[in-house]
């Protein structure tokens, strides 16, 4: 049921910002916002709230989702429009706009999405991130 909340939210959040980008500026149809709508919302869902955001963080997992969402809106966008304005400027603030929100439906995930689903993931571990050695002079010095 969790998980469905968080769907629902960010299909609503969605398709209101697609509106606002797509249908106001650019006079996109409901069918092309909705499904821009549910392709985002399952990718993003999936790909950042669900493998990305465990292992990295709210901060960086907001990054991650604006390129994820510029690189569908873009792709999506060449079939659905003619223009590369309209292609590009939509992407970009849809993708603005929409990470924004992010930031608000990671915090809901953090804190409502019970943590044995996010304990499943593997974390990098930092302890053995770096590896140490002694560099050895490749023509060494005999005295």
């Amino acid at each position: 049921m969790q998980h469905f909340n968080v769907l629902l939210i960010k299909f609503v959040t969605c398709s209101i910002i697609f509106w606002i980008s797509l249908g106001l500026f650019f006079n996109a149809t409901i069918v092309e916002i909705l499904s821009f709508s549910l392709a985002v919302t399952i990718i993003s869902y999936f790909i950042g709230d669900q493998i990305i955001l465990p292992r990295i963080g709210k901060s960086n997992a907001v990054v991650v989702d604006f390129f994820l969402i510029y690189l569908i809106v873009w792709i999506f966008g060449s079939v659905f429009f003619t223009s590369y304005f309209q292609i590009g400027w939509g992407s970009i603030i849809s993708a603005t706009l929409i990470a924004g929100s992010e930031v608000f439906v990671h915090s809901y995930i953090i804190k409502n999405v019970k943590p044995i689903v996010r304990e499943n993931h593997r974390n990098f571990n930092q302890n053995v991130a770096f590896e140490f050695a002694e560099e050895h002079d490749p023509k060494p010095t005999k005295k």
